[in-house]
């Protein structure tokens, strides 16, 4: 787990935690320096997907999408006309409330790719 030191990240067995400094993309840029081929990323920020794809890096949403390249594209343009259109005052609603549904996919997905894993 990597945040800055505004979050507080509960201790976990097995789970590494790593705070860095406040900037902007100091997490993002922790994360980028410190991942490799074949890890597995969980995020839902479009522009840490895209850099870990690059990589050789599995990502997946918290709503439980893996990401690929073909898709990013589409989800980094989306962004890009979001943001324009909130520069011009236009706003939308934003996104849905992550619900159990969420979490039972993500589960599910998680659980899918990890077992097929193990067959490889």
């Amino acid at each position: 787990m990597v945040a800055s030191f505004d979050h507080s990240l509960k201790s976990e067995e097995g789970v590494e935690n790593i705070q860095v400094d406040r900037s902007d993309q100091s997490a993002d840029l922790y994360i980028s320096n410190h991942i490799s081929a074949n890890d597995i990323l969980i995020t839902h920020d479009f522009g840490l997907a895209s850099i870990c794809l690059g990589k050789g890096v599995k990502v997946v949403s918290p709503r439980g999408k893996f990401y690929s390249i073909q898709s990013i594209d589409f989800l980094l343009e989306n962004r890009h006309e979001s943001a324009k259109k909130r520069r011009n005052g236009q706003y939308g609603k934003g996104p849905k409330p992550f619900t159990r549904e969420d979490r039972n996919i993500f589960l599910q997905t998680m659980t899918k790719f990890l077992k097929d894993l193990q067959e490889i």
